[in-house]
């Protein structure tokens, strides 16, 4: 069940890091000015991470143009070049 409760912003400014912890563990933090409400803080709901398309990735991957020399062969050429 969530739990509610309503801090000043001056105690937000100084407390940020405890509320977050308690918004993080559920409850709902009222932040007020002058005594009247202004900004509700709630914990954001659960994001589930994307799935990589690995099947795409490939897919993208064969259209790249291949060099003639390795990434290593082209560093040490800039490096003697001057030229990064």
């Amino acid at each position: 069940m969530d739990r509610s409760s309503t801090v000043s912003v001056a105690e937000a400014k100084s407390h940020l890091s405890e509320i977050i912890a308690r918004v993080e563990a559920g409850d709902e933090v009222v932040i007020t000015r002058r005594g009247v409400g202004v900004v509700k803080l709630v914990a954001m709901p659960d994001a589930k991470p994307k799935k990589i398309d690995w099947a795409a990735i490939r897919a993208f991957a064969v259209t790249l143009p291949q060099g003639s020399i390795g990434a290593g062969e082209d560093i040490r050429n800039m490096r003697d070049e001057e030229r990064y």
